[in-house]
């Protein structure tokens, strides 16, 4: 199966952002991608940066843009996962990946569970965690396990999924650095960001699919510069071994070549599902562990 993910980077508007990544969707699918990959949030830019209930009103046209979506979908008849804002009522919005089927229908959605509160990612005062649970989506290229950004740091999140029959783990991103940071502490983030994935990958014997964005943003609010989301989007085995993976800076389709027969023969070697003690595993369904 060949999969496509596409790293851009915000083109200063909705419009003319959404027009290049159709392009490029249409790009990937005539290059024979049937599994094609956007960032997260990839709409707009990153609004999380700071606190401003006017970034609200982009949740205003969820169902507008799931129709787009569905019509890129099914022009290019390719399986699109999507990263919309979405507005069930005032007050109540959800971070959301959209996943449609080629022929345009809605395959199925995930509300990111895991909603992060730090300098310059302030999402907690956008997003509702998601109610949805981890289920993974059933589409016409296999069972996805669609996570978004912050989920990607956790492995009860990745082990669920597989635990569910995905195929695959898919984390829509948007990660990047501070320009003020040191080269070394830049190094250590985006190393241990791909770690983290690379290490769901051989827990569970899944392939990893990992789309960022790129480019400077700079912060609205003027309280910090801004972020440079670090591109690096990668597609790694069932070992953790890297198929492909993107520079931190420019805008590209990445493509790779997933074997689901491979996925099956790591797993046979490196059973790591069998020998699970489950009936040791109570404490993980706790804040914290006291020590008997």
């Amino acid at each position: 199966m060949k999969t496509a993910l596409i790293q851009q980077k915000y083109h200063a508007n909705k419009d003319t952002t959404i027009q290049i990544t159709a392009k490029q969707i249409k790009e990937a699918a005539q290059n024979g991608a049937q599994l094609i990959i956007l960032q997260e949030l990839h709409q707009n830019e990153y609004f999380c940066q700071s606190e401003d209930t006017k970034f609200f009103a982009y949740a205003n046209n969820f169902e507008s843009d799931i129709t787009y979506w569905s019509s890129v979908a099914k022009e290019n008849e390719v399986v699109l996962v999507t990263s919309l804002f979405e507005k069930r009522t005032a007050g109540l919005y959800h971070n959301t990946a959209v996943v449609f089927e080629k022929d345009g229908s809605i395959a199925g959605k995930y509300r990111k569970m895991h909603i992060p509160d730090d300098p310059g990612f302030y999402e907690k005062f956008y997003f509702t965690p998601g109610d949805l649970g981890f289920e993974p989506i059933q589409t016409s290229v296999g069972k996805l396990g669609v996570l978004v950004c912050w989920d990607q740091w956790y492995p009860e999140a990745a082990r669920i999924m597989t635990l569910k029959g995905a195929d695959l783990l898919i984390y829509p991103t948007a990660i990047g650095w501070f320009d003020e940071d040191s080269d070394e502490e830049k190094s250590r983030q985006l190393d241990s960001w791909i770690t983290i994935q690379r290490s769901h990958a051989i827990a569970n014997g899944i392939p990893v699919l990992s789309c960022n964005r790129v480019g400077f943003e700079a912060d609205s609010s003027e309280v910090m510069k801004g972020i440079r989301f670090w591109g690096n989007s990668f597609v790694c085995g069932a070992q953790g071994e890297i198929l492909a993976q993107a520079d931190d800076k420019s805008e590209t389709i990445l493509y790779t070549n997933i074997e689901h027969a491979r996925t099956k023969e790591v797993r046979d070697i490196w059973p790591f599902l069998r020998d699970r003690r489950i009936e040791e595993y109570d404490c993980i369904l706790k804040r914290f562990c006291d020590e008997k």
